[in-house]
């Protein structure tokens, strides 16, 4: 279930990215770097799984199924997140220093 969750979220990320090729404010690209990096480690952890049980791993319990989606959906949140702090830090359309600078001159005409 990660793996398809990872997968599905990283083709989902590139064919945004692919729209809005040109225009690269919003890093998208790191966003499907990250989803990309994502699904190849579960595909790396799925092959050794099923080296390790065989026929076994494609019979998965409902609570294995369980636990892998809150994992994948776990890791999407966690890329998600690192991508948004990663916009709020580089500030590419300077939203938050306009925010920061029309809150600071606010307080200079209270005084």
């Amino acid at each position: 279930m990660t793996l398809l969750i990872t997968v599905f979220a990283a083709v989902i990320a590139t064919a945004i990215w692919y729209q809005k090729a040109p225009d690269r404010t919003l890093k998208l690209g790191m966003l499907c770097f990250m989803f990309w990096g994502a699904s190849l480690m579960w595909l790396c952890d799925a092959v050794a799984e099923y080296l390790e049980l065989g026929a076994e791993y494609f019979n998965p319990s409902a609570q294995d199924m369980l636990n892998d989606s809150f994992l994948g959906l776990s890791v999407i949140g966690l890329a998600l997140v690192i991508w948004i702090v990663s916009l709020l830090i580089s500030d590419p359309k300077g939203v938050v220093r306009d925010q920061l600078f029309k809150q600071d001159s606010s307080l200079k005409t209270v005084r």
